[in-house]
């Protein structure tokens, strides 16, 4: 008897996304009838007695349900920007990010650059504490 399992459906896309301590990963998956859906799922390194364990949240997203998800999370996205919090500068993490590459490949390092501020798939692990903003914007 075949499960109704995740992991037996065919990968057709996968972008990851590294944030500080969470990856996420954007997966558009393939159904037995060709029709395709995407799963969206975050991963957190946990510390476990022996070693490390990963904590897992998947969301399965419809193509029905596309548009109405983009809306909302666009929506909830630019209140938080616009309404709760208009004096940051969120561009500055992708710039961080960016100094934070680049003083690597010359083999230096940035004092203002965070692991928090990691928004792509670039292995750099930046020295420096989180600043008070950074710290304010965690979710957890």
């Amino acid at each position: 008897m075949e499960g109704n399992n995740d992991n037996d459906r065919k990968e057709i896309f996968s972008e990851r996304v590294r944030a500080g301590k969470r990856t996420y990963f954007f997966d558009v998956k393939a159904t037995r009838s060709n029709d395709y859906y995407l799963t969206i799922t975050e991963s957190k390194r946990r510390i476990k007695d022996d070693g490390y364990t990963y904590e897992k949240h998947k969301i399965f997203l419809y193509k029905e349900d596309f548009n109405k998800f983009l809306k909302a999370m666009n929506s909830a996205v630019d209140h938080v920007k616009n309404e709760l919090l208009p004096e940051v500068d969120f561009d500055k993490f992708d710039r961080d990010r960016e100094e934070a590459y680049q003083a690597k490949l010359n083999g230096a390092t940035t004092e203002s650059t965070t692991e928090e501020s990691t928004t792509e798939d670039v292995s750099v692990t930046p020295e420096s504490e989180p600043s008070s903003i950074e710290n304010e914007l965690k979710w957890d």
